[in-house]
């Protein structure tokens, strides 16, 4: 089940919010959270539901011995235990057929591939699980003795299949206690309503755009094409995965959940380092927080623990090559922007930082589509001319022309715009009324927009979901 779809949007939703209002007690609307929560992650694939749970429950008791042998021994080989666990479900699940590949690569006998299903969401609900655990070891946080309080952090849906990866720390005091006022539930609407219009007026627009240059040959493509299509991608990503995590928070918040903000306008950044601080900032605070603290680099773990960093944020992605490369290019992006050093940075005019930083971030995007590495290598060959097709061809005209209204609206919502003008009127209250006004009116012309739109489309799953 996806939120851009007619039957979570006016069957699934107003039945949760029916039950989450018909009771009073804390307690309940918590069950009916998690009741409502499984359901939604067992839609797709029943069987993997029992997956959340049985690793919910081994996570659940290992945090038990934690709190039973805290700052002992028996703490460390529990919380060592949970992320081996933790993990070793990940690996089986996502990893196992990469792995065998390239071992069958090596060896001089084939080992059998095995077709494993992947569970939807598995990597975001992965890491939350560990960054409690480790928290709770750390004493950061207190370990949950209520096992339906603790399911119903796992796998609460808003942000279950893809993101944000919540902190316990983040919502502990509101799973036990929340109080939803009007504000909350009319923001967090809002904020749905926009997230989905990302999603289905623009994200999965300029998926066609996409398709229609890279699923056919990649080697024909123009010059001005691939570098069109690879920008529209670009957007495309933003559109798609800031429109999941903006529905996620804007859910949480119609249940009393104050979720983290998960983007912050990364196209406006001035350097590559500002993108990834802008860009999924749940997955890099992290790695930030757990996969930096792993003391093997000695003096050198600044820049050791950088690009481990960056290898596993690729590996993250996907059981496959172009994604490590990924990782590790914009690692090494980094890196030289650590050498170079703030200051200095600061001292490039601010135009050739933006051309500089918008180049790089766009060509990663294009290590990020293409799996095949011979398309990939087109790709670049493209880029710069080098497979001797023309500058521009009809096709990338036409398609241009087509979708330039799109095109305006993609740019035009990378910026904060809307964010300036409601900040300003919080300021005026001259102006508080009427903006709120047509907040409303927005809102509420962008979900029957929205509806109209999903009413003859074809299934478009968020790109994230996959990961």
């Amino acid at each position: 089940m996806v939120f851009s779809s007619l039957f979570f949007l006016y069957v699934f939703l107003p039945l949760c919010l029916i039950c989450y209002a018909a009771f009073k007690k804390l307690k309940y609307r918590n069950i009916v959270l998690i009741v409502f929560s499984l359901i939604f992650y067992a839609w797709g694939e029943p069987l993997f539901v029992f997956l959340l749970i049985f690793s919910t429950i081994v996570n659940y008791l290992l945090a038990l011995l934690i709190r039973k042998y805290r700052g002992g021994r028996g703490a460390k080989i529990a919380v060592t235990a949970a992320v081996v666990y933790d993990l070793a479900m990940l690996g089986i699940f996502k990893y196992s057929g990469f792995i065998v590949e390239n071992l069958n690569v090596i060896l001089p006998f084939d080992i059998p591939v095995p077709d494993i299903k992947l569970p939807i969401g598995i990597s975001f609900y992965t890491f939350q699980i560990i960054s409690y655990m480790v928290d709770c070891h750390w004493e950061k946080v207190k370990v949950q003795k209520s096992f339906y309080k603790f399911l119903m952090y796992v796998s609460l849906f808003p942000q279950l299949v893809a993101g944000p990866i919540v902190r316990y720390s983040t919502i502990e005091a509101e799973i036990n206690e929340r109080h939803t006022t009007i504000t909350d539930i009319a923001e967090g609407f809002s904020r749905f309503s926009v997230g989905l219009a990302k999603k289905v007026l623009i994200a999965n627009n300029l998926s066609t755009v996409v398709d229609s240059f890279f699923k056919g040959n990649v080697s024909e493509l123009s010059v001005i094409g691939t570098w069109f299509a690879v920008i529209a991608y670009a957007m495309q990503i933003y559109f798609d995965f800031s429109g999941y995590s903006d529905m996620a928070i804007g859910l949480g918040r119609v249940f009393g959940f104050h979720f983290d903000e998960n983007f912050k306008y990364p196209f406006i950044c001035k350097d590559v380092s500002e993108f990834w601080q802008r860009w999924h900032i749940s997955l890099g605070s992290f790695f930030r927080d757990y996969l930096l603290y792993i003391p093997i680099f000695g003096k050198r773990r600044k820049y050791g623990g950088l690009f481990l960093v960056w290898f596993c944020t690729g590996l993250w992605h996907g059981a496959s090559w172009n994604y490590i490369i990924w990782g590790l290019y914009f690692g090494a992006f980094i890196f030289i922007e650590m050498l170079i050093g703030k200051k200095r940075m600061k001292k490039i005019p601010i135009v050739i930082r933006h051309i500089y930083n918008k180049i790089v971030i766009i060509i990663g995007f294009g290590i990020f589509y293409f799996e095949d590495f011979s398309q990939l290598g087109d790709f670049f060959k493209n880029l710069i001319g080098l497979n001797s097709n023309a500058l521009i061809d009809e096709f990338t005209k036409l398609t241009f022309t087509n979708n330039v209204y799109l095109l305006i609206l993609a740019v035009i919502c990378c910026f904060p715009i809307a964010k300036v003008v409601s900040d300003y009127a919080q300021k005026k209250n001259a102006l508080l009324y009427t903006v709120s006004s047509v907040k409303i009116v927005t809102n509420i012309a962008l979900l029957l927009l929205c509806s109209v739109m999903l009413v003859d489309a074809t299934n478009n799953p968020f790109l994230y979901f996959r990961f």
